[in-house]
């Protein structure tokens, strides 16, 4: 179930937050315990949690005491904004680097990307 790239609670939260993104999690609905994910996955119940926990501190997941674990409201938000940071700083920017070092125009970058998108 997991790659093996990159730690395992990583893996967790990373699919945890990829589900949200989907809708699986809408705002402020409640998600599976890290004990929940733990079972489920087969892991250590301590790697579950510090998966979990790492949405927490970004802001995305809250717990209610007694109650559970849930959505924060402007979740997908934070998720998309950062997602978007991370493809211009992994894609994007290496791909306009290496497209100045072969001269390639903007405009020839857009043809290209135009015509990636609908191969007719």
């Amino acid at each position: 179930m997991f790659t093996g790239e990159g730690p395992i609670f990583q893996q967790l939260a990373a699919r945890i937050a990829d589900d949200i993104v989907a809708g699986a999690y809408p705002e402020e609905t409640a998600v599976p315990s890290a004990t929940d994910f733990a079972v489920f996955h087969q892991m250590n119940p301590a790697t579950a949690s510090k998966g979990v926990n790492m949405l927490v501190d970004l802001g995305v997941l809250y717990k209610k005491r007694g109650i559970g674990m849930f959505v924060a409201a402007g979740a997908r938000k934070i998720l998309l904004t950062r997602r978007r940071d991370e493809f211009r700083t992994q894609y994007l920017q290496p791909l306009l680097r290496e497209a100045a070092v072969l001269d390639i125009t903007a405009a020839e970058l857009h043809s290209m990307i135009d015509n990636e998108q609908d191969p007719a």
